[in-house]
């Protein structure tokens, strides 16, 4: 077990970080070991349902459909980019991660973090244009413009990626070389910077209001402008039937958010690393495994594609 680290080092001479983990007992490895691999094959298995399902059924080729095989893609690369790495950490009992590989996974992380946010957002516009405006529905969400919001919900995340690397790649001295976590988490990266503080966090605070709070706004206001027509509709069955179409994707976007500001607010007050890392855990992985549950679920055309794929593959 590495001793903790107190010191400031150069950037030149750091060539590898130190991941505190979940627990450093001995006799719970094993079981976080076991734990974690079938937790990061359930999710595997069942978002490659979800997207194997809508793909092989036309009668799910539409735009709701579309985003939401790109969200599962999205949360595979999330879980991918964390999960292996731990339970690899946790049969070599090794916590060290070289510096390169540090960088690598916080832009990976940051890529599909901002694509599951940036997903989510075209979700609700996708609801927004079913609800509000059903007759021009099919002229509004054409498959080139359902292509373009992907494509360019990747590139604002690349593009907050960078941002953050750019962040890191100008820290010029850490003040320590451990990371509560099981991961290269970036907020707690860039805390490690023992200098120029206060600009990087000025860079962040404007970073999570663009990539976060304005997503969030936007699909705020989406679902003010569904409720309202939804309250308007003359039959209490048509007002179900409309907030029906809704359920699973409000239900993932409280999920998304709420852990996710679970996670904020247990490293800004906590003071014991190991509950940073448990808050980050439901972020990072009860997330993404509850999606396909989610709307598989609560859908029963998921449900009829996914036995009918399941069927032919048998």
């Amino acid at each position: 077990m590495v001793s903790k680290l107190h010191r400031t080092e150069n950037l030149t001479s750091v060539s590898e970080f130190f991941l505190m983990g979940l627990s450093d007992d001995p006799e719970l490895q094993p079981f976080l070991f076991g734990l974690f691999l079938s937790m990061y094959l359930g999710i595997m298995l069942g978002n490659l349902l979800i997207i194997l399902a809508v793909s092989s059924n036309s009668h799910l080729h539409t735009p709701m459909y579309f985003f939401l095989s790109n969200l599962s893609l999205a949360d595979i690369g999330f879980i991918s980019t964390t999960i292996p790495k731990m339970i690899v950490d946790i049969q070599t009992h090794s916590r060290v991660i070289s510096y390169e590989g540090c960088l690598t996974q916080m832009c990976i992380f940051i890529i599909f973090v901002c694509m599951d946010d940036m997903v989510l957002t075209v979700m609700a516009y996708d609801r927004f244009v079913a609800i509000c405006h059903p007759l021009h529905y099919l002229v509004i969400m054409n498959p080139y413009l359902c292509r373009f919001f992907i494509l360019v919900s990747f590139f604002i995340s690349l593009l907050d990626s960078q941002l953050h690397n750019l962040l890191v790649l100008q820290v010029t001295c850490f003040k320590d070389l451990e990371m509560s976590n099981f991961y290269c988490d970036p907020s707690q990266l860039l805390d490690l910077a023992c200098s120029n503080t206060f600009t990087n966090n000025v860079v962040r605070y404007f970073a999570v209001a663009i990539f976060g709070f304005l997503p969030f706004s936007a699909i705020i206001f989406s679902y003010y402008k569904i409720l309202s027509s939804i309250l308007r509709l003359p039959s209490s069955g048509g007002r179900y039937r409309a907030f029906s179409t809704c359920g699973s994707h409000l239900a993932i976007v409280c999920l998304f958010y709420g852990t996710g500001l679970c996670v904020y607010l247990s490293s800004a007050v906590s003071l014991s690393p190991r509950k940073d890392a448990v808050a980050s855990v439901v972020y990072t992985v009860v997330t993404p495994m509850l999606n396909p549950f989610i709307y598989s679920l609560r859908n029963s055309d998921i449900k009829r594609a996914m036995r009918r794929f399941l069927s032919k593959a048998i």
